[in-house]
């Protein structure tokens, strides 16, 4: 049998491109230079993104397709030939050229008020007059739409330099990409780790960040593939851990801890946040009930001899603020704006420190 490109190309019009239901050669995703030796051919196929979610299955297809409708002993030359039009995503490292601080904020369990200061420190350093950027990266529990009173928000693409990028939601002077802009908020999010690393990486490498002086991650509470993912693919500043005085916390945030300071991740402690150190009723400002235990994240710091950036009192404004999406940092002249103002100081201290003389955390291969 005598191989010619006009059967590759009348059995690649029997498969169908998901997106939007033509065949291949009628949405013009083959290339011309279709290469045929005997019974081995090679050819390219073309997709608007290299982040396209049915590359794979249409490779896969194409194959079969060429071993069904014209030979079953056809050989396929290699894998066929992917080419994007979309100019590809910068290496891992390479990844946020123009921001020149990020920083992670953590918890080793959920429910101690990461988020809230995350969304906080972020409107802090904006008051203070930085650029700031912040990635809401708790996939599986997105809460930086509803602080920042951006439910309804839905980013859109720009094209920059070849690349289609998701355009940042912008509010109080901060940059804000939540995966909650683009699922539903009343279904569950069931994803393998694998999906939602992908999604991360996406919101990172396939945005318009722009020039940023501190771009903050929001992570998952504990530790999982987020945030390997991300020591992987960003040289992270440092990073924050949050946890409230109880010893069940406690616990948690020191393993927190040593996962960052593991050989393997190696990303630096910037310090320690102590959240809901202390009840104080609006009534009665000057009193101080401490109903989760007394300087437990003060004494972790000490141990671990990290810094204590700050102890943050546990205030019905604060929740209040979250909750209808005005963080309480917008307002300096309350206490509550003033702790996170002064928490926002320290951090710019331990960061300067950090990058006085030295590198930012290389990116690390995690087997």
């Amino acid at each position: 049998m005598t191989l010619y490109p006009k059967l590759i190309l009348d059995a690649l019009a029997t498969v169908r491109y998901p997106g939007t239901g033509k065949n291949l050669v009628e949405a013009g995703m083959v290339d011309d230079n279709i290469r045929i030796e005997g019974m081995k051919v090679s050819f390219s196929l073309l997709f608007d993104k290299p982040t396209d979610p049915f590359i794979k299955s249409v490779v896969k297809a194409s194959e079969t397709a060429i071993q069904t409708y014209v030979n079953k002993d056809v050989e396929i030359v290699g894998n066929i030939s992917v080419v994007t039009k979309q100019a590809p995503r910068p290496e891992a490292g390479k990844l946020l050229p123009q921001v020149k601080n990020i920083i992670g904020i953590s918890s080793g369990k959920g429910g101690v008020g990461k988020s809230t200061v995350a969304a906080n420190l972020a409107v802090a350093l904006a008051q203070l007059g930085y650029k700031v950027g912040l990635l809401d990266a708790d996939i599986f529990g997105p809460s930086m739409p509803k602080m920042f009173q951006v439910e309804d928000a839905r980013p859109v693409a720009e094209q920059i330099d070849g690349r289609d990028l998701i355009v940042p939601i912008e509010k109080y002077g901060v940059k804000l990409l939540s995966i909650g802009f683009f699922v539903d908020p009343e279904q569950a999010t069931l994803w393998r780790g694998g999906m939602a690393s992908n999604a991360l990486k996406q919101l990172i490498g396939d945005a318009n960040w722009g020039d940023l002086d501190y771009f903050l991650i929001d992570l998952p509470p504990g530790t999982s593939d987020i945030h390997l993912t991300i020591v992987q693919n960003l040289a992270m500043t440092g990073a924050i851990v949050v946890s409230t005085p109880q010893e069940v916390a406690l616990a948690d945030a020191r393993k927190g801890i040593n996962m960052f300071t593991n050989d393997k991740v190696n990303v630096p402690i910037l310090g320690l946040v102590e959240n809901m150190a202390w009840f104080t009723p609006a009534e009665l400002p000057d009193n101080k009930y401490y109903i989760f235990g007394k300087e437990g994240a003060k004494k972790l710091a000490e141990d671990m001899n990290v810094p204590l950036l700050g102890q943050i009192p546990l205030v019905q404004s604060i929740r209040e603020g979250g909750d209808e999406g005005k963080p309480v940092a917008l307002n300096e002249d309350s206490i509550t704006g003033r702790a996170f103002i002064e928490l926002a100081d320290r951090v710019i201290q331990q960061v300067d420190k950090r990058n006085d003389g030295m590198a930012p955390t290389k990116i690390v291969e995690i087997k």
